[in-house]
């Protein structure tokens, strides 16, 4: 199957573009950096923000069924105890005897071990969350963990949340958060970190209905991916084999993409029965059955989880929208971004810098800003700005010339047909929302012309 895609994304192609447009930077790259370590910069930012907003209004805002939630990085260290991460969660580590260089036991099969010649030592279990100390005192009373996933916040929050929003059976909480794993093995630039982001939903249903909702998550997740633009063909489901299930879980599938290193975990939905609330109803002591008034019955609702990668996420929204065309003779870097998740709605690009014109330019710039993030850009030819803009994957530009000054008019170019219109101001506010919102434009005066201005 892999055979059968193409691409014209690699991962030293991203990796530059990120660097050079300001999407993804190095975390202390001015001390020689922190490994694995990244930072967002202000066209990454805003990528990361438009679709964790896309995720929260879909999956939140705009459902009966959900509702969300922040809770703490730091718990109590019971938390950890109860979920089994402070048992379990681990990895076998071997070191070598010479340069002290620690692999996962897993990965020595896939790679020369080790370089330097030295001899491997015995596996030992290395626990991945990071340990903390909360207050002054540093010792074993004052231990604390950065959480490895959100889902527990979820948990711990059950009975809180259905006795304050008296929520029926089935619903959902959600949560979008930073978390922490101290990952022996990282790379493959964003994709694996040890501190990444996450976007999960516990689903709670009544024991005999998880099935059906299963398999209602994971159409519903699949299908998110396609509507806001990744091409159905570097999708596909993977459900996991018994052997590779947890010892609680019913069931679990992975929605894949096509990354430029191969297919990758983007997303996974787990089916993972009462296990989570049976643990911290076992070691707090407190009920946290549901009580369903209408069958008069009490029980502990089992659970879907939906749970994503904000940074995988952008990562594979930056590899599925990069492309390579040539425009007018000159070959072009783009990124076709759907609308909603485009870092820059729309570019103001006045032909001169000269006034009046750019007064006029500015006040259409700041107009427009009050409802997106539009740049301004004066420097340079405009095929020179086209360029630019394409290639931060801007969906709009919207060029001012003196002409503009007669008859109050402008062109708005699209970045993905180079196509462009001639409207008037008083219509640009409206035809930008209709076309960033995916509808068609009202012909009328305005025709659109192929080619650059």
């Amino acid at each position: 199957m892999a055979d059968e895609i193409k691409t014209k994304a690699t991962m030293e192609k991203i990796v530059s573009l990120c660097r050079r447009r300001g999407f993804i930077f190095q975390s202390s790259e001015i001390y020689g950096t922190l490994a694995s370590c990244w930072d967002f910069g202000p066209l990454g930012v805003e990528l990361k923000r438009n679709i964790k907003e896309a995720w929260w209004k879909d999956m939140v805002q705009t459902r009966d069924d959900m509702v969300g939630l922040d809770s703490s990085i730091l718990m109590h260290p019971m938390v950890w105890q109860a979920s089994g991460h402070l048992k379990n969660f681990s990895d076998p580590l071997v070191e070598c005897k010479k340069c002290q260089k620690r692999y996962r036991q897993d990965e020595l099969e896939k790679q020369e071990c080790p370089s330097c010649g030295g001899e491997l030592g015995e596996p030992r279990q290395f626990n991945m969350m990071f340990k903390t100390y909360m207050g002054p005192i540093e010792d074993s009373s004052a231990v604390v963990y950065l959480r490895p996933e959100t889902a527990q916040g979820m948990f711990v929050n059950f009975q809180n949340i259905v006795t304050s929003t008296r929520k029926k059976l089935p619903f959902g909480i959600a949560q979008m958060g930073k978390s922490f794993r101290n990952e022996i093995t990282t790379g493959n630039f964003i994709f694996r970190d040890r501190e990444f982001e996450q976007m999960e939903i516990e689903y709670f249903v009544k024991p005999g209905t998880q099935d059906k909702w299963f398999e209602f998550w994971v159409n519903e997740r699949f299908n998110w991916y396609k509507k806001l633009g990744i091409k159905p063909e570097h999708l596909m489901l993977r459900q996991h084999c018994k052997e590779e299930l947890a010892h609680y879980a019913l069931g679990c599938t992975d929605i894949q993409f096509y990354f430029p290193m191969g297919w990758g975990e983007l997303e996974g939905i787990a089916s993972r029965g009462d296990y989570d609330l049976t643990q911290h109803a076992n070691a707090s002591g407190k009920n946290l059955k549901y009580i369903d008034e209408e069958a008069k019955e009490q029980y502990l609702p089992y659970v879907i989880e939906p749970s994503a990668g904000v940074d995988r996420g952008v990562l594979a929204f930056l590899c599925d929208a990069y492309d390579e065309d040539v425009a007018d003779g000159e070959a072009r870097v783009i990124l076709r971004f759907h609308p909603r998740i485009a870092p820059v709605k729309a570019a103001v690009l006045p032909l001169s810098k000269k006034e009046p014109l750019a007064t006029y330019a500015r006040d259409i710039f700041n107009n427009l800003r009050k409802d997106w993030v539009v740049q301004y850009d004066d420097t340079q030819s405009i095929g020179r700005r086209y360029r630019r803009q394409d290639e931060i994957g801007t969906p709009f530009c919207i060029t001012i010339d003196f002409q503009s000054l007669e008859d109050n008019q402008v062109t708005v170019r699209e970045r993905d047909s180079m196509q462009q219109i001639r409207i008037p101001v008083a219509e640009l506010k409206a035809t930008l929302a209709a076309k960033l919102a995916g509808e068609p434009i009202s012909q009328g005066r305005a025709v659109w012309k192929t080619g650059e201005k």
